[in-house]
């Protein structure tokens, strides 16, 4: 009879045994999780409104887990350069077709990745009226990129000033224009100085965003427009390997969301539209 109940005992005690090391190591298998580190991106641009539609993204990214540093540069070539050479993972400054020609010029794999607004671009003068007021031998500038240089030409057909070869569109440089009744002189320059030649220059072709500090807007001051396209919205830019990462389409989808629209509409309704539903 003893020996029955201490054999039962000892049964029972490598079962309680067997029980506690099996509980052990689940626990040691499953730690307590932690919470995930945050992803840290750089995303390069140059003016408002650019700088502040990132000010309003920058806390929206922070609650999806990525942490956004904007890094503001002083030209119109840098943010191409410095995302190209993976200093920065985006920027927020260009139209597509200007993306094109950098990539075509340096060889680069830069990608669209979000249209955010349309900029409506215009000619200013501080010295006329009206478009038909503009002399014999004027001086018309644009920006000198070769985007911006086809798309200042292609307005300028449009407002009568001149004609260019049949089908360039906006590939137009000045070796295409093939009237030019009023021997209008044409000057590039570089994107950041448009503002500063409306004390020299006739004419100046310029987006919104650097007619806008000068208290210009495209609606009331300028003397031409283009019509509205799409092809020009100012666009969050990537590059292909890293356009499908889950940091770039957070940041794609926060740029392009109701905060951002309605910042737009109330802020800059007069200049830019926005470029998504």
């Amino acid at each position: 009879m003893k020996k029955s109940i201490i054999a039962l005992f000892a049964v029972m005690v490598l079962i309680v045994a067997g029980c506690g090391n099996k509980n052990t190591s689940v626990n040691d298998a499953a730690p307590a999780p932690t919470s995930a580190e945050p992803v840290n991106i750089k995303v390069a641009l140059l003016i408002p409104p650019m700088t502040d539609i990132l000010d309003i993204v920058k806390p929206l990214l922070k609650e999806e887990g990525v942490d956004m540093e904007v890094v503001v540069l002083s030209d119109n070539v840098q943010p191409n350069e410095a995302l190209a050479n993976k200093e920065v993972d985006a920027n927020f400054f260009q139209h597509v077709p200007y993306m094109k020609q950098f990539n075509d010029s340096k060889g680069a794999h830069l990608v669209a990745v979000q249209p955010v607004y349309n900029a409506i671009y215009g000619g200013y003068s501080k010295r006329y009226k009206n478009i038909a007021d503009l002399p014999e031998g004027a001086t018309l500038v644009m920006a000198n990129d070769p985007s911006n240089i086809g798309r200042s030409l292609v307005m300028f057909e449009a407002a009568g000033l001149i004609k260019l070869k049949e089908g360039v569109g906006i590939q137009a440089t000045q070796a295409d224009i093939t009237e030019n009744p009023k021997n209008f002189k044409f000057k590039e320059v570089d994107l950041l100085m448009l503002s500063r030649m409306l004390d020299d220059a006739d004419l100046v072709a310029m987006t919104p965003a650097y007619a806008k500090p000068l208290g210009l807007t495209p609606t009331k001051d300028a003397l031409i427009t283009e019509s509205e396209d799409s092809e020009f919205a100012i666009t969050l830019v990537a590059r292909e390997d890293n356009k499908d990462s889950e940091a770039i389409q957070k940041l794609a989808k926060a740029i392009s969301g109701p905060e951002v629209k309605k910042f737009l509409e109330d802020n800059y309704a007069d200049i830019a539209l926005p470029a998504f539903k």
